[in-house]
């Protein structure tokens, strides 16, 4: 018997004969892909087909999937298809494949007024059911948070601080950094802005205020969401692909307790802290350009500074950083839970965290902005 796969056709009355021979191996795999390719064309040409695969020699999951497939392509067409002379060697290999579910095709759909309504009421719910998780998360971080009070001794001080290091101080040369440079940047073109009617003076009030209520908190909050927002989801998620988390709850921890409430508890004071690194950087990068570009001596910004800003401004970009922190920790802790068993998911959900994080931090800062101002601040 030659090792050469082979496809036959016998007519048999109204029926067809497909007479499989030789080595069904992935080896042969171009010769096969071949004439499985020919004989699907056959659908439709007789009421009965049998593949007949008696006089197969070898037979492997790549063999066994290419019966399966002429058998699947064949009964699409209206095609009796049956699989005879099955030894029993191979059975259990064509019964496996076989409970191997074909993909359904997908069917272009036209675009309709209905189609497109059907969409939106989709993204709504969606975003409703995120609404949801994290209102959900909250009162389980705060419920968490309750049962240490009443039992400290639970409470994780040794993961808070390492979350706090990792937040925190690792992040406060990047920080500082790019704070610097903003301040920079927005000195500079005060400057060159206000000189066309000679009020370099006011660039200071500019600077001041926006630092302090705006942008250097704000600036902050996205740079804490992108940096750890991203590692609490990679780090939840790969817990919950590695099947910890179920570990955890099977030893009777409560992972929110356990894991998410130290990061959470880490965020909150960490972003204040970094929020009041990063408006000074910015202050003292912004008097820097001040004195370099605009002549603006350091004292003479100094006194500006005093008589622009008051307390106020302080107060306010200090309530914002840990609502905003807190906003970020929640969101990533909800979609680090949400991860699937695969990289695919992780990667979605971890881009997912930095996406809404930010968007939610900006939406807070409107909303900070609105409130504020309505009550005088």
């Amino acid at each position: 018997m030659s090792a050469d796969p082979t496809l036959e056709r016998i007519a048999q009355g109204n029926g067809l004969a497909l007479c499989a021979a030789g080595s069904w191996t992935a080896r042969f795999a171009p010769v096969l892909e071949k004439m499985v390719a020919d004989a699907e064309k056959l659908r439709g040409s007789r009421p009965n087909i049998f593949i007949d695969v008696s006089q197969v020699s070898k037979l492997d999951t790549f063999g066994a999937w290419l019966i399966e497939r002429l058998r699947r392509s064949l009964t699409e067409g209206g095609i009796e298809a049956k699989i005879a002379g099955l030894s029993a060697n191979y059975s259990s290999l064509v019964d496996e494949v076989r409970r191997v579910k074909a993909e359904p095709v997908v069917q272009a759909r036209s675009v309709t007024i209905t189609g497109m309504l059907e969409q939106i009421g989709r993204s709504v719910a969606g975003v409703g059911g995120t609404l949801v998780g994290l209102i959900e998360m909250l009162g389980a971080v705060l419920a968490a948070a309750g049962r240490v009070l009443i039992r400290p001794r639970g409470f994780r001080l040794t993961s808070t601080v390492h979350h706090l290091e990792q937040v925190c101080w690792r992040a406060v040369p990047i920080v500082v950094l790019i704070t610097f440079l903003i301040g920079c940047i927005i000195a500079q073109q005060g400057i060159f802005h206000f000189r066309q009617f000679g009020a370099d003076i006011f660039v200071v009030d500019m600077l001041g205020v926006l630092v302090l209520r705006e942008i250097g908190v704000l600036l902050v909050a996205i740079m804490v969401a992108g940096r750890s927002g991203s590692a609490y989801t990679a780090e939840l998620g790969s817990m919950k692909m590695r099947e910890e988390i179920d570990a955890l709850r099977t030893m009777g921890f409560d992972p929110i307790e356990v894991l998410i409430l130290p990061r959470m508890l880490a965020l909150v004071m960490a972003l204040p802290i970094l929020a009041f690194l990063g408006a000074m950087a910015a202050l003292y990068g912004g008097g820097l350009v001040a004195y370099l570009y605009g002549g603006v001596e350091p004292e003479a910004f100094l006194l500006r500074l005093r008589d622009a800003i008051s307390i106020n401004h302080f107060i306010v970009g200090l309530i914002k950083a840990p609502v905003m922190a807190a906003v970020i920790g929640i969101v990533a802790c909800v979609e680090g839970l949400a991860v699937q068993g695969s990289a695919e998911s992780l990667g979605q959900h971890t881009t997912s965290s930095v996406v809404k994080g930010i968007f939610l931090v900006i939406v807070m800062d409107g909303v900070f902005a609105i409130f504020f101002a309505s009550i005088g601040m």
